[in-house]
């Protein structure tokens, strides 16, 4: 069986321009006010009540592409929002319910700055082929793949203050169909 090489998404950052000015929604973009329990678990010493919703930014048709994608890809959430992803982004966007990676609790950072999700990414793709989109990636986590993963992978950064826009769809189009 051929298997389609997975697109690991994160949230915040790609789909959620969280680092765009307060005061400037980026274009095409509608503002959500979301309340996860993982943010909330994030305030201990505060009431569930009050604690203040997120923000999130999101591009309807970003779920368009990414549904387009899903021809060419296996779409696996690899975000800090976890299965809440499914619960609060994937309606929004129009996406089915997604896999999730199950991060491990600690988050450290490798010595020479590999972004801590790297080196879980690449167990979880089991050597298939692999796209990543994230606002966190650099030089270290691109070493790190090549030292340590056996098939194609594409880390793609993406500026937390744009998120993704038509050309970086285009890169994980072409990338897919490389393979």
């Amino acid at each position: 069986m051929n298997r389609l090489p997975l697109l690991y998404l994160d949230v915040d950052g790609p789909l959620n321009p969280f680092a765009a000015k307060p005061t400037r929604r980026p274009e095409g973009y509608t503002t959500h006010r979301m309340k996860p329990e993982g943010w909330i678990a994030q305030h201990p010493f505060t009431p569930p009540h009050r604690v203040k919703p997120l923000r999130v930014w999101l591009d309807p048709r970003h779920g368009t592409v990414l549904r387009e994608l899903s021809d060419r890809y296996e779409l696996v959430w690899a975000t800090t929002w976890g299965s809440e992803a499914n619960t609060y982004i994937g309606p929004v966007l129009g996406l089915p319910l997604l896999p999730v990676v199950d991060w491990p609790t600690g988050r450290e950072v490798l010595p020479d700055g590999t972004f801590w999700k790297t080196r879980h990414l690449v167990a979880h793709a089991e050597g298939r082929p692999f796209a990543w989109v994230d606002d966190e990636l650099g030089e270290s986590d691109r070493a790190f793949v090549a030292a340590h993963h056996a098939g194609p992978a594409l880390l793609h950064h993406v500026d937390a203050r744009v998120g993704l826009r038509d050309i970086d769809f285009a890169v994980l189009d072409a990338f897919a169909r490389a393979l």
